[in-house]
């Protein structure tokens, strides 16, 4: 993938998840169709298809996929009042109706495309989980001093405007980013130094050091492409 493509998906991914929040959708939803979306151009060229309806239609089958349901009219009259801020809201008529049909359309395109495999084993739980373990391991005060969870579920939510989310295990990212947002913070786990059996190795045993480094490289990445794409 060309700097310049991984730039669209970047624009693109963060359009699902604006035009999602505009429609409440909850986190796991928003990941899901930033995941379909990349699994989706991994196997297409992007020259050959409009990324923008690609986003909309996997912000609507997500949602779809994890049972937070919205109708197909508001998420075309979301996705285009969020990509023309400028025009007047969408009406009722023939440029609305062509692109509802279009977003129907390229549902089924997608499905066939990605074989129907459209759900996945997402990191958000195993964060969860990790974040309660974890908070008893600090002293109250501390914990609740410390935006840790804040921090790591902000650095998991960015981590999905790049294809590379789909490298990693969930359970590994999901200790990624925990690792990360410790580190952003200047935090340590309370006497780990001194324990035989790292943090991280009890939510994950398959996982080392230098496969954390490695998660954390690309998340800086994708704030480094963010960067260049903002200025």
């Amino acid at each position: 993938m060309s700097d310049n493509e991984g730039r669209v998906h970047f624009r693109v991914v963060r359009f699902i998840n604006e035009s999602g929040l505009k429609l409440h959708l909850k986190s796991v939803p928003l990941a899901a169709a930033a995941i379909i979306y990349h699994k989706f151009f991994r196997d297409n060229k992007l020259k050959d298809f409009d990324p923008y309806l690609i986003g909309t239609t996997c912000l609507y089958l997500a949602a779809k996929v994890e049972e937070q349901l919205i109708s197909l009219r508001d998420v075309v009259n979301v996705a285009y009042r969020t990509l023309h801020r400028n025009k007047p809201a969408l009406e009722i008529g023939d440029t609305y109706y062509l692109l509802r049909d279009s977003v129907a359309r390229c549902e089924l395109y997608i499905l066939r495309a990605l074989q129907f495999k459209v759900i996945f084993n997402l990191p958000h739980k195993y964060l969860i989980h990790y974040l309660k373990f974890l908070k008893d391991w600090f002293e109250p005060y501390q914990w609740e001093e410390l935006p840790i969870a804040c921090t790591a579920w902000a650095c998991l939510r960015d981590f999905y405007h790049c294809s590379v989310c789909l490298t990693y295990k969930p359970q590994h990212l999901a200790v990624g980013v925990l690792y990360f947002a410790m580190l952003c913070l200047g935090v340590e786990v309370p006497y780990h130094k001194q324990a035989e059996l790292k943090w991280w190795k009890v939510f994950a045993e398959d996982l080392t050091i230098d496969e954390i480094k490695e998660i954390i490289k690309d998340i800086m990445s994708v704030y480094e492409m963010e960067s260049t794409i903002n200025t």
